[in-house]
C-alpha cells in the first residue's frame, strides 16, 4: 500500500480544483482551426499536382526520341492485347501488343493525310436521342 501513496497522491493534486484553475481549458478559434485546415489541405494539393508534374516530365520521351517515334492508332482486340499502329522513318508498322510481347504485323508505306474512322459516339448520341424522344412521346 505504501509504495502507490505517491502515485495517488500526485493524481489527486493533478485532479484537485486548484491545479485546473492554474491551467484552464484553452477554447478552441473558429478561424484558426479553418486556416490551419485549409493550408493543411493547399499543401497536400500543391504536393499532389507537383509529383503528377514530375511523373509525366519524367516519363515523357524526351528529344529525338520523341520526333523519332509516333503512335498513329491504337485498339483493344482483347482485355489485354491492341493492335497499334506506329510510324517511324516514314513508315507505318502494325504491331500487336501483348503482355510480356510485342510482335510486327505488316508494314505499310506513310499514309499522308489517312481517313480517320468515323467515331461510333455522333451514331450513339443520335441513337440515344431517339429512344428518350420516343419514351418521352408515349
Amino acid at each position: 500500500m505504501r509504495r502507490y501513496f505517491p502515485i495517488t497522491a500526485l493524481y489527486l493534486a493533478l485532479l484537485s480544483p486548484a491545479a485546473q484553475a492554474q491551467n484552464p481549458p484553452a477554447t478552441p478559434d473558429l478561424g484558426t482551426g479553418l486556416l490551419q485546415m485549409v493550408l493543411g489541405f493547399s499543401l497536400i494539393l500543391a504536393l499532389l499536382l507537383g509529383s503528377l508534374w514530375l511523373l509525366k516530365r519524367l516519363s515523357a520521351p524526351q528529344g529525338a526520341a520523341n520526333r523519332l517515334l509516333k503512335v498513329v492508332a491504337a485498339i483493344g482486340v482483347g482485355p489485354r492485347e491492341r493492335v497499334v499502329v506506329v510510324e517511324v522513318n516514314e513508315k507505318w508498322l502494325v504491331l500487336g501488343v501483348a503482355p510480356g510481347s510485342i510482335t510486327t504485323l505488316h508494314e505499310l508505306p506513310r499514309q499522308v493525310g489517312a481517313a480517320q474512322a468515323p467515331s461510333p459516339l455522333p451514331e450513339f448520341a443520335a441513337r440515344l436521342k431517339r429512344i428518350l424522344d420516343r419514351d418521352n412521346a408515349s
